[in-house]
């Protein structure tokens, strides 16, 4: 999902395709995607049974679907797109798994969960002297990127008409707001009993600060806000795009340790740049765009049925919450790419 230009640059659209929105219109991409991003983040993968997504929601919403906000209407502000957007949200999977929930370096972190066995796995890739696993760092912050940042934000972006797309939504006032809403739900999370009572060690805060950083100022480089000149072939199906961020996903757990992480970085790589190499063809659109962010979230609803929730719960709820995770995720998936064919059966996506 490579970078679009300014909303400027694009060819404009019919004016019967997007009416000017009122004011209370303006906040409903925005209080969506506040809704959305935690319900991606921890309930589309199996993580929560039913009845407990609409806490999950409440409780998580401030500080999922706060960065979510922010970092879209940073990069769309600056007129960058999905480069940027993706090295934001790995710099907030970082920041979360790092130094919010400390997740990343507490290794009892699972412990009170039905994922407990999953520490020795974890120990397997453990980096001496800094005590975090780079399989879990790969899965912690791989998943912020592709379910809390990414699927969000382009399904919500996928309902809107094409001149709103790419244009932000909130002004300074309103990215105020935000950002205090984000840091007051960081702050909840950050208390015992989100941490669960351990703290990381002044080397791991500071390694995980600076990593953070690097990526933010990687984010906010011009480069990813000049376009580039299409290439003259054309982008493939946007299903072909679909299917293989799928099929990576089935690879990325081949094999235990050390070989299995190699395996699964090298397969992310590749499929980042094919999908940068597909975007920069003739007729890359906004339906491949929600295909290549919402496959993902496709391979993780069907995951849902073989995994357990954090806690213990009776087949039945289980079931039931794996189902409703199908009926939600295929609700919004399609719903968008109706939405598309309706208002954006030409417009494409630039990539940069």
């Amino acid at each position: 999902m490579p970078a679009e230009p300014h909303p400027a640059a694009a060819p404009d659209p019919p004016a019967t395709a997007d009416q000017p929105p009122s004011r209370w219109r303006k906040l409903v991409p925005v209080l969506a995607l506040l809704v959305l991003a935690p319900w991606t983040a921890e309930c589309s993968w199996g993580g929560f049974v039913l009845a407990d997504f609409l806490p999950v929601v409440v409780f998580l919403g401030p500080m999922y679907g706060g960065a979510a906000i922010l970092i879209r209407e940073i990069a769309r502000h600056l007129g960058a797109g999905w480069p940027a957007i993706v090295l934001l949200a790995a710099a907030f999977g970082v920041l979360q798994a790092g130094l919010v929930d400390q997740s990343l370096f507490n290794p009892g972190y699972l412990d009170d969960t039905e994922y407990a066995d999953t520490r020795a796995a974890a120990e397997a890739t453990l980096v001496p002297g800094l005590g975090f696993s780079v399989r879990q760092a790969f899965d912690y912050v791989g998943n912020h990127i592709v379910l809390t940042i990414c699927a969000p934000i382009v399904l919500v972006e996928s309902f809107l008409g094409p001149r709103r797309r790419l244009r932000p939504w909130l002004g300074r006032p309103g990215l105020a707001v935000v950002g205090v809403v984000y840091l007051l739900g960081s702050l909840l999370i950050f208390s015992d009993s989100g941490r669960k009572g351990f703290l990381a060690s002044p080397v791991q805060l500071i390694v995980a600060a600076t990593v953070v950083l690097a990526l933010v100022m990687t984010a906010l480089l011009p480069r990813w806000r000049d376009p580039h000149p299409r290439r003259v072939r054309r982008a493939p199906h946007p299903l072909w795009v679909g299917l293989v961020v799928v099929l990576v996903h089935f690879g990325t757990d081949l094999t235990p340790g050390w070989p299995g992480v190699g395996i699964a970085l090298a397969l992310a790589a590749v499929t980042g740049g094919l999908i940068a190499f597909w975007s920069s063809r003739a007729g890359w659109g906004q339906r491949h765009v929600l295909v290549a962010g919402t496959a993902s979230l496709v391979t993780a609803a069907g995951f849902a049925y073989l995994v357990p929730p954090y806690s213990a719960a009776s087949p039945a709820a289980a079931l039931a919450g794996d189902v409703a995770v199908t009926v939600v995720t295929l609700a919004l998936i399609g719903g968008a790419w109706w939405r598309l064919r309706r208002t954006s059966p030409a417009v494409h996506v630039r990539a940069s």
